[in-house]
């Protein structure tokens, strides 16, 4: 085709937030009821297009998590996960939408902006079992950020981030049981810890926790890939219903 002829195709860009958190040691992900059509009054992930044609993608990514949750890009760990471009994904033409994954601890009641109706806190195991749907192609959006979360957990620290300092070995193991979907061998998961140097460092201080001894407390290390790795075990049909009963 003549270079004259040539017209750029109609792709409008947008982009989508998976923001992943623990409540109550279940692992939960921001959800949003749409207000607008297509898919109106349906659970989606945040996000929406690039305000202008200016804007940056990562400044949307910042823009949405705001617009949309009430959050601060200053209070989480963001990474970009892939782009999204199946030619049917949105029935309102050929969008283009790039992912950001998103984790922090503690994370508030988000509150609904924009076109979202409201926003709420879901587990994900709501959604991986079906008892959720969401709208487009979120699910497997959903599903993606889920396994980057799971690999990253083997090799680097970020279960660390997880977690607010200070913080003990059992919480930081409750995150390994939550983004895993298994339950773990406390002695076996303080081992393997330990093993890795500057993963986390003794800040010399102690918790109490129920009527046991005191539990030592931890801070993040200026480790990010681990060495030796903590590999992921196989999850099993009993470990499953044990983390599913904790909700």
């Amino acid at each position: 085709m003549p270079a004259d002829d040539w017209t750029p195709p109609p792709v409008l860009l947008a982009v989508d937030l998976v923001i992943f958190t623990l409540r109550e040691s279940v692992l939960h992900v921001l959800l949003v009821e749409r207000g607008v059509a297509p898919f109106e009054g349906t659970l989606a992930l945040p996000g929406g297009f690039l305000a202008t044609s200016t804007e940056d993608i990562l400044a949307a990514a910042h823009r949405e998590l705001f617009e949309e949750a009430g959050l601060g890009a200053d209070r989480l760990h963001l990474e970009q996960l892939g782009a999204y471009g199946t030619p049917e994904r949105d029935p309102r033409g050929r969008v283009v939408s790039v992912a950001y994954l998103a984790i922090a601890p503690e994370l508030p009641q988000p509150r609904a902006g924009t076109d979202a109706a409201d926003a709420t806190w879901t587990p994900v195991s709501d959604v991986l079992s079906h008892r959720v749907h969401l709208a487009f192609d979120h699910e497997r959006i959903l599903q993606d950020g889920l396994e980057r979360a799971r690999a990253k957990l083997e090799h680097t620290a970020l279960a660390t981030a997880f977690c607010t300092p200070p913080f003990t070995i059992t919480e930081l193991q409750q995150v390994y049981e939550a983004v895993w979907g298994v339950e773990l061998d406390p002695r076996n998961f303080y081992r393997k810890v330990q093993a890795v140097e500057d993963f986390i460092v003794p800040l010399g201080t102690e918790r109490r926790v129920g009527r046991g001894r005191p539990a030592r407390l931890f801070a993040p290390g200026n480790r990010s890939a681990l060495f030796p790795p903590l590999v992921r075990p196989t999850p099993t049909t009993t470990t499953t219903t044990t983390t599913e009963a904790r909700r």
